[in-house]
């Protein structure tokens, strides 16, 4: 399979290297420097593009490649007002969009327990939930896109919380998301559920960024050939 990478920061190498190790070319690698080609023709011999750029980049990248017919796995956050465009044009080009805030196996599975944790926790209202997410200093959104998903996720299934915060406030509605920054820190997310009695907590910390880059070459393992709008649930098996 021939890749095109968006983003040939840290994560774009750890890409770089798994997708070698699976077997696959780096076809197209596009930086800041030759952004102007990311068209049609350089694209001509391209599988599918794996983006990983920065939120005010990635609307315009994600559309280019997705109207050059190519499919498009993104894995960067913050720009979740520019979505709904990209899965249109998916459809609208007869190609394949994945967008993930986050590609680790280990992160989609803990977004698993965090919505039976969160099902579980409906029916009990003596505990109320937190949220912490560290991550390296050159992370530029905060809380984080996976913070975010673990929040929503917990909105959906407990009905007396209403909204998410940047942080710790008196509301009982609010879910706090405490963001902090950190040198190299590839990524930690933890959900504590408090009461009077006791604390119950789940965590998942990423050692590196291979996890993310195994997934994200996974989920363009599955787009190959598709049509149409997916997710890591998608690409995992989980329903």
């Amino acid at each position: 399979m021939n890749i095109a990478l968006v983003g040939y920061g840290k994560m774009g190498h750890a890409i770089e290297q798994v997708a070698m190790e699976r077997g696959h070319s780096i076809a197209l690698k596009i930086t800041t420097a030759n952004r102007h080609e990311l068209d049609r023709e350089h694209l001509s011999n391209v599988d599918v593009v794996i983006e990983f750029t920065r939120p005010e980049a990635a609307r315009e990248n994600v559309l280019d490649c997705l109207k050059a017919g190519v499919p498009v796995v993104c894995g960067t956050t913050g720009w979740n007002e520019g979505l709904a465009q990209a899965r249109m044009a998916a459809e609208a080009h007869n190609t394949a969009f994945l967008q993930a805030s986050n590609f680790s196996v280990g992160v989609n599975l803990f977004f698993e327990l965090n919505k039976f944790l969160a099902a579980l926790m409906e029916d009990q209202p003596q505990y109320d939930v937190v949220m912490e997410e560290t991550h390296h200093t050159q992370k530029k959104d905060a809380p984080s896109g996976t913070a975010i998903t673990l929040a929503e996720q917990i909105l959906d299934n407990i009905k007396r919380k209403k909204h998410w915060t940047k942080e710790a406030t008196g509301d009982p509605e609010a879910i706090p998301i405490i963001a902090h920054r950190m040198e190299n820190v590839p990524g930690t997310h933890n959900i504590r559920y408090t009461s009077p009695i006791d604390d119950i907590e789940i965590i998942h910390t990423a050692h590196n960024r291979e996890g993310f880059a195994r997934g994200a070459v996974l989920a363009a393992e599955f787009l190959q050939g598709k049509k149409g709008n997916f997710t890591m649930r998608d690409v995992l098996g989980l329903g």
